[in-house]
């Protein structure tokens, strides 16, 4: 078994997919579950929808396993290595992409080896990775599946049941351009402006499940010229919708009032990236993934998480769905690896779960 998949997960990371450039990857994986006997398509967005029929299983209902197809960068030209310690590696400067093609191999080798199971319904997502763009956009009426499982957490010692509202802020600071040393009265220095906005706001963690950031700041061009642009993005999430929704406006506000005291104009692109939900401990989806991954000797616990799946695209529309792991570590990282006897494992849970929603 673990040949079989170690050889395909290693040819579909050679594959580039990077966010916004998986097509090529999609069209192969549109052939290869075709080849398996499903019927699949692609939506209008170019996501990836594939339904298989049941095996050894009266079950009418079919569930939903959901994987993303893209990587993020350096994702272009990687070269797989197997050590002989067992696990695969980059052999370059990139990353490995195990995040999300490790669980997509080991859906198509639970497929491929489970002695029953009930309908599949198989979504392969496009942009997870540059906001849930794929899943946001995907065709749900390609679905009838009302509740499964998201491969997507790192380990399999949790199972992800939850996902805070995330709200982006894109700033757009506008200054006046002088020349620095000759005449910096008539300028108005948008970094300057942008800086005293950054320092105002309420940043790092704010609450048990409530956060806030800056990540980027980019801004100026040449070091004896006083800038007439300055750009930022800041982020808040929380467990609470009302309350992330509350310190975006915070944060809007406080922006613009330092941007504008500072005699500078602002433009503020807000987006509800994604909005909280949680589906309870002891829902359906969670305790079958609790009990498969009990078969494979790991007792697995339920877990909020303050990043963002899309299971909360799922879930907010009525779809059901934890998050369970795929074992890929250091993720986003050009140290990205995975372990062949965790595969293994992930494997062996997708096939206890097969066997226990055939029933």
């Amino acid at each position: 078994m673990s040949e079989r998949m170690v050889r395909q997960f290693c040819q579909m990371v050679q594959i580039d997919s990077e966010s916004g450039h998986e097509a090529r990857f999609l069209a192969w994986l549109l052939d290869e579950v075709r080849g398996m006997g499903a019927e699949a398509t692609l939506d209008g967005y170019g996501n990836l929808i594939a339904r298989f029929p049941a095996i050894g299983s009266s079950a009418a209902e079919p569930i939903l396993l959901s994987c993303h197809a893209d990587t993020v960068k350096p994702g272009v030209g990687i070269e797989p290595v197997v050590g002989a310690d067992g696990i695969i590696r980059s052999a370059g400067d990139t990353i490995l992409g195990a995040d999300d093609k490790a669980g997509i191999a080991e859906v198509l080798e639970a497929l491929r080896t489970a002695p029953v199971r009930p309908p599949i319904e198989f979504a392969v997502s496009r942009q997870e990775e540059v906001g849930l763009l794929g899943v946001k956009a995907m065709d749900f009426s390609l679905l009838t599946a009302k509740r499964g499982f998201l491969m997507d957490n790192d380990t399999l010692e949790t199972i992800v049941v939850g996902g805070p509202t995330y709200v982006t802020l894109d700033v757009e600071v506008k200054g006046r351009s002088a020349h620095a040393g000759m005449e910096p009265e008539r300028g108005i220095n948008a970094i300057r402006a942008a800086a005293k906005a950054i320092a105002a706001l309420p940043l790092g963690r704010l609450g048990p499940q409530t956060t806030a950031n800056v990540g980027v700041i980019q801004g100026g061009m040449i070091r004896n010229g006083v800038p007439a642009a300055c750009t930022f993005l800041a982020e808040c999430r929380s467990a609470d919708h009302a309350e992330a929704m509350t310190l975006a406006e915070e944060m809007t506000a406080t922006i613009r009032r330092e941007v504008e005291a500072a005699g500078a104009g602002v433009e503020i692109a807000v987006d509800e990236k994604c909005r909280a939900v949680t589906i309870p401990d002891d829902a359906w989806s969670v305790q079958i993934a609790r009990r498969a991954l009990a078969k494979v000797g790991i007792d697995a616990k339920p877990l909020f998480m303050t990043g963002f799946t899309e299971a909360s695209i799922y879930n907010n529309r009525g779809i059901e769905m934890a998050v369970v792991g795929i074992f890929a570590r250091n993720e986003h990282s050009t140290e990205e690896c995975i372990a062949v006897a965790d595969m293994e494992k992930a494997t062996a849970m997708l096939l206890e779960i097969f066997r226990l929603t055939a029933a």
